[in-house]
């Protein structure tokens, strides 16, 4: 059983890389009726965007209105690995395996054709991690009309408002407080002063219901803050074809303000799991 004691580690990596009334019943009903959004296609507007400026059109395409939450996991995967419990809650504990997987399993479920075809008796020789044991080929099956990961340059272009963009800082404020859960405010009281571990341990700080924080442009929640969000892309240089870490996105609960700017470039191995790692679905238009 995966155990909560990986807080600790995974909250220095952090480190070294770098209240709010729960939704009512309204929400619930969004929630069951409205699962992705149409963003519509073009060229990054929000300058705080490493694609600003960048020779980068992207074509349109569908994006989760929210992260997946452990009922939607659960439906799909039958079994729940989070460390906080709760349907309306993101899945969490999930490595980037996890989630092609869940990816392509959902697609099947829904009569379309799986996006990944993943091989999982050949390493991938692209990636290059010493830490990697299981490296599985995952590669694209051109034309699928399945579920998958967002690229980075098309989370960052969702999260910074699309064609609407009005230039934040965050996903949809320059005000984190109004967007983002983050390490000061996912617990029991806002705390303030430096980040710190156990302050935050004591803070029972966690996982927060999705659609709790104010959507942005697009109305997309939760963008900063709450869970990091796994990427297709490898970390490294923009288009990079190999590499030890794919690219997390948004920030999380546990991480500091500076992790839920959307430019802001996390990494993890994509074996990697913890309480603070999920991801949200798209799929193209």
């Amino acid at each position: 059983m995966r155990k909560l004691g990986v807080f600790l580690l995974i909250a220095i990596a952090f480190i070294s890389a770098c209240s709010q009334d729960k939704p009512g019943n309204n929400r619930d009903a969004e929630r069951k009726n409205d699962g992705l959004v149409l963003i519509e296609g073009g060229t990054a507007a929000n300058a705080n965007s490493n694609y600003y400026g960048k020779d980068v059109t992207l074509s349109s395409f569908y994006i989760g209105r929210y992260e997946v939450t452990q009922k939607e996991w659960q439906g799909i995967m039958g079994s729940n690995p989070s460390a906080f419990r709760g349907d309306h809650l993101p899945v969490e504990m999930v490595s980037w395996y996890d989630a092609v997987e869940y990816c392509n399993k959902r697609s099947i479920n829904e009569g379309l054709t799986p996006y990944y075809h993943i091989d999982k008796s050949k390493k991938d020789p692209n990636n290059k991690s010493d830490h990697d044991s299981m490296k599985w080929t995952v590669t694209i099956q051109e034309g699928a009309n399945g579920y998958r990961l967002p690229t980075e340059a098309e989370w960052e272009y969702a999260a910074g408002g699309g064609r609407a963009s009005k230039g934040y800082l965050y996903s949809g404020s320059d005000n984190a407080d109004e967007v983002a859960w983050y390490w000061r405010n996912a617990g029991e009281k806002y705390l303030s002063g430096d980040w710190n571990w156990p302050i935050i341990e004591n803070n029972r700080n966690k996982t927060q219901d999705i659609g709790g924080k104010t959507p942005n442009e697009l109305g997309l929640y939760d963008m900063s803050g709450n869970v990091r969000e796994w990427c297709w892309d490898w970390y490294g240089d923009m288009d990079s074809q190999s590499g030890s870490f794919r690219v997390v996105k948004g920030g999380g609960w546990i991480g500091d303000i500076g992790n839920n700017e959307l430019s802001f470039r996390g990494k993890f191995e994509a074996n990697g799991y913890g309480p603070d790692q999920g991801f949200r679905v798209i799929r193209s238009g």
